[in-house]
């Protein structure tokens, strides 16, 4: 059965199995379903809160607060630009045929949504409503990777990192996976985005870290995030948005859909719970951050999963990422000594790696799961799975340094020294956030009253004192 992929949540070895509507389809006319629009337009909406005020005001709040705006500014910029990119030729090159060229690369038949109209169907919603829940996909990944070069990196550069890196990484990426690609056509089992999205921003995120080095006084001087409220509130955004990020893969208003958001919930909940398990254990006390970091770790996980566990395995997909992100948090990081500065690989990038191989594990019907292609069993599903996301790391780390270089080269990277003790907020957008009464920024206090203090116990994803 060879399915044209409407969906990134739709395996080919597994499609007509999980959906064989769809595969009747093939010899009839598509009818639209006002039901599977209203559905998929409601989860477009909330995905675009998870980015925009979620994401933003997640990030925002864990930097210091001389700061907060400039991550705040970098995510709705960003997210700006990925949008008319993706109109003009994103959507194209990911889901358009690319003739000699279709196992790598999408072609130019739909270039400035050339031939899509009010009337044109993906499945049984409308070919715009697609092209508008694939942009929120586009839109959120690189945005992610902003965690990692938080508070050292110049506007500009962020813009031409962005831009570079969503045209020679995540729409290529997005193709070979979701638009008919050769990955599509192997059979993983990555039912929203555990690859081309979070694997594959975590990677990203370390190759940023690495090249940017760490920011000035990481491990002498206080780094603590300055509103863990902010970070709380947009850290809930997430977990709402998640719920529509997966459920709507599904394309259509069904029981199947339903699954998909309950498993996504429990991941989310058996991450958090794990996370808290294991700080309440290590350090004495649970964190409000503890409990935050292993909820986004446990979404990653089961966005993978989300459509082949049952609930059960969701919960344990959830609980048994978050004890390995923790390590990768609290050892691997302080051992080696990178900055990653909201920890986007040792969260987004670890957890999608440990919640592909979970996938396959708890995809095993003895486990609730619903099994495998015809003749695979979880050996054979689990080679593929392993080597694809190999491949996607790979992939990610050439394209992220090419990027770099690109951004580099024609307006440098960092702030300098004086912009970044100054704070990004003033030195790259004349602006500040917080203004205490007599009107003197509120972050140059902090700062000067947190200069060569050492650093408090910190919660399980901020960087500590050497």
């Amino acid at each position: 059965m060879n399915l044209k992929p409407v969906c990134p949540a739709l395996s080919l070895a597994i499609l007509p199995a999980l959906l064989p509507s769809l595969a009747q389809a093939q010899d009839t006319e598509p009818v639209l379903s006002a039901g599977d629009t209203a559905f998929v337009a409601t989860c477009a909406l909330i995905v675009m809160l998870m980015m925009l005020p979620g994401l933003g005001l997640f990030y925002a709040g864990m930097t210091r607060s001389k700061n907060v705006l400039s991550v705040l500014t970098q995510i709705i910029a960003s997210i700006s630009l990925i949008c008319v990119l993706w109109i003009l030729y994103g959507y194209s090159l990911t889901f358009a045929d690319g003739g000699g060229m279709q196992g790598l690369i999408g072609g130019t038949s739909k270039l400035f949504l050339s031939g899509v109209n009010a009337d044109s169907l993906v499945g049984t919603i409308p070919e715009y409503l697609y092209v508008m829940f694939m942009m929120m996909f586009a839109a959120i990944t690189p945005p992610i990777i902003v965690g990692a070069f938080a508070e050292r990196m110049k506007f500009a550069a962020v813009l031409i990192f962005m831009g570079v890196w969503l045209t020679i990484n995540y729409i290529p990426m997005a193709h070979m996976a979701w638009g008919g690609g050769w990955v599509f056509g192997i059979g993983v089992q990555d039912f929203a985005g555990g690859n081309v999205v979070h694997l594959n921003a975590g990677m990203a995120a370390l190759v940023c870290a690495l090249v940017l080095g760490p920011r000035k006084g990481y491990g002498s001087q206080m780094m603590a995030p300055h509103n863990m409220t902010m970070t709380y509130t947009g850290g809930a955004m997430l977990w709402v948005g998640w719920l529509a990020f997966c459920g709507g893969c599904a394309l259509a208003a069904n029981g199947y859909a339903m699954v998909i958001m309950l498993n996504t919930m429990l991941g989310g909940a058996g991450g958090a719970l794990a996370w808290m398990a294991v700080e309440w254990a290590h350090r004495g006390k649970p964190s409000t951050f503890g409990l935050l970091s292993g909820t986004i770790a446990g979404l990653v996980a089961i966005t993978p999963a989300c459509g082949f566990v049952g609930p059960a395995g969701a919960i344990l997909v959830g609980a048994l990422v978050s004890p390995v992100c923790v390590f990768f948090v609290e050892v691997v990081k302080h051992r080696f000594g990178y900055d990653d500065s909201f920890d986007v690989f040792g969260v987004h990038g670890v957890a999608a790696f440990v919640g592909g191989i979970l996938t396959v594990i708890f995809a095993a019907p003895a486990l609730g799961g619903i099994g495998y292609a015809e003749g695979r069993t979880m050996l054979s599903q689990m080679l593929p799975q392993v080597l694809i996301m190999l491949f996607s790391m790979t992939v990610s780390v050439v394209t992220t340094w090419i990027a770099l270089k690109i951004a580099g080269a024609l307006v440098g990277l960092r702030v300098d020294e004086e912009a970044e003790l100054e704070g990004l907020d003033i030195a790259e957008h004349g602006e500040v956030g917080y203004r205490l009464g007599d009107g003197v920024y509120g972050g140059a206090l902090v700062m000067a009253g947190a200069e060569g203090q050492p650093v408090p116990r910190p919660a399980m994803t901020v960087a500590k004192a050497h």
